[in-house]
């Protein structure tokens, strides 16, 4: 086979199948080389299966807190695999409708793993080891990102997990030492947790979510804490040593080291660009700290060579990789207004209990811009619907500049804030300022009028602290 495409993108994740389809909308003749599953990391092992998990883990955590609203549940029994496989029913479903969703607008999926054999030609080999080429006009490159390792510290499936076996544990673990504090380490620590695991939480950083406000990052800290989850900053894994009874790991704090056994330990420390094989040095494409390096567009250094999401660098976030994959599709097809990702506001979200949602600058990089601030914070405890619904842990802070009331940042923690960054997300996207959000009604009771106090507050205008 030696066909010619007007768009060929290499993997089928959020990023790539997105882009392919919005490529055929475009009347472009498309095709989707994907090597293992439609839907990446993403949809078959990352975003949708821990929140499938996640969800569980709330089920449990309302039982145990029935009684405080009159309810007795008496003995209550869990089946792990059941969950996991609800899990796993979920992500199978979604994969589906992925491959609906391309025959659907007429791009081609072809099974196999890509290399750039030369400019504007790909060679393909599938599982029985065949080989042929396809031509394209412009090659989007989509491949995602795996699990990063430590040197010294190998995941071998058993003992030391990444999260492939974190989604598909054959049983509970009575104890479980996390690596890395991000996204992905504190989600698996309160899920794991929720279902009745011992969890200990390592962070190298000075605090957890590193990347999140630092008063953020202090009410999930306390949360844990209250909860039973041990948490190490500013601490490194030095050395793990497998056992008969499970894994020890010494552990080097700011003062001192101490050794702490566990059954498992989890690999958290982020990820690394899946680059290898695709033979991007024959062809000089420019990297960057090992990420492919792009323009505002996606658009490498090789014309008509692009790349989108987590192979093009941080953050490594499914939503951001489908918004680079329309952007880059709806550029290369040359429709005129098209804007370039501004990555300070992606939105962060992270599904733990409490929350964890923001966008823009956090206060200390704000503070260091030097620019003119007005700051607004407001408590869950002051909210109606927080406190009728049992959830009245964290805070909604706003940032503006004081000069021309731009919205620098919104970080938000506590019930189904995930649910509502995306209103700073669109006031940012539709340049609103401080004085034309205060005009905006919200709607009684609802968690979101804690956004409309965060800004009167930054404003000197609070009504209800």
């Amino acid at each position: 086979m030696n066909e010619k495409y007007d768009v060929l993108v290499i993997g089928g994740g959020p990023g790539g199948y997105v882009a392919a389809i919005r490529a055929a909308q475009l009347g472009l003749r498309t095709a989707v080389i994907e090597k293992q599953h439609l839907g990446g990391i993403c949809l078959n092992w990352g975003c949708i299966p821990t929140k499938a998990l996640l969800h569980g883990a709330e089920v449990a955590h309302t039982i145990k807190q029935a009684s405080q609203v009159g309810f007795s549940t008496g003995d209550v029994s869990f089946d792990l695999q059941k969950l996991v496989q609800f899990s796993r029913t979920v992500s199978q479903r979604l994969t589906s409708g992925v491959e609906y969703l391309l025959k659907k607008n007429g791009v081609t999926v072809i099974s196999g793993t890509a290399h750039l054999a030369a400019k504007g030609l790909v060679s393909v080999t599938d599982a029985e080891g065949s080989q042929h080429h396809l031509h394209a006009d412009h090659i989007i490159l989509a491949t995602g990102a795996r699990p990063r390792a430590l040197p010294g510290i190998t995941p071998d499936g058993e003992h030391i997990w990444t999260y492939f076996e974190a989604l598909k544990p054959r049983r509970l673990p009575k104890s479980l030492l996390i690596i890395g504090s991000g996204a992905i380490g504190v989600e698996f620590a309160s899920l794991y947790h929720d279902l009745g695991c011992e969890v200990t939480l390592v962070e190298l950083a000075g605090q957890i979510l590193p990347v999140e406000d630092a008063e953020v990052s202090s009410v999930v800290r306390k949360s844990f804490e209250k909860r039973g989850i041990h948490i190490h900053t500013q601490t490194q894994v030095k050395a793990v040593h497998i056992s008969g009874t499970g894994v020890c790991c010494t552990l080097q704090g700011p003062n001192e080291a101490l050794q702490v056994e566990v059954e498992h330990v989890l690999l958290a420390v982020g990820v690394q660009p899946n680059i290898e094989g695709l033979g991007l040095e024959a062809l000089g494409v420019e990297l960057d700290r090992g990420f492919i390096k792009t323009d505002p567009v996606c658009r490498t250094n090789l014309f008509g060579l692009y790349a989108i999401g987590d192979v093009a660098g941080p953050p490594c976030l499914a939503h951001k990789a489908s918004h680079e994959g329309i952007l880059c599709v709806e550029a290369l097809a040359g429709i005129a207004g098209t804007h370039p990702l501004d990555r300070n506001f992606v939105p962060g979200c992270t599904y733990a209990r409490p929350q964890v949602a923001s966008l823009g600058m956090t206060e200390a990089a704000a503070r260091a811009s030097g620019r003119p601030l007005k700051i607004g914070k407001f408590a869950y405890q002051g909210n109606g619907k927080a406190l009728a619904s049992d959830e009245s842990e964290g805070f909604v802070k706003t940032l503006f500049d004081a000069s021309t009331g731009e919205l620098l940042g919104a970080h938000m923690v506590g019930a189904q804030v995930t649910e509502q960054i995306q209103g700073f997300g669109i006031a940012h996207s539709l340049e609103a300022t401080d004085e034309s959000l205060l005009g905006v009604m919200f709607a009684h009771p609802t968690l979101s009028e804690a956004m409309g106090e965060s800004i009167l507050a930054a404003n000197g205008r609070a009504l209800h602290q």
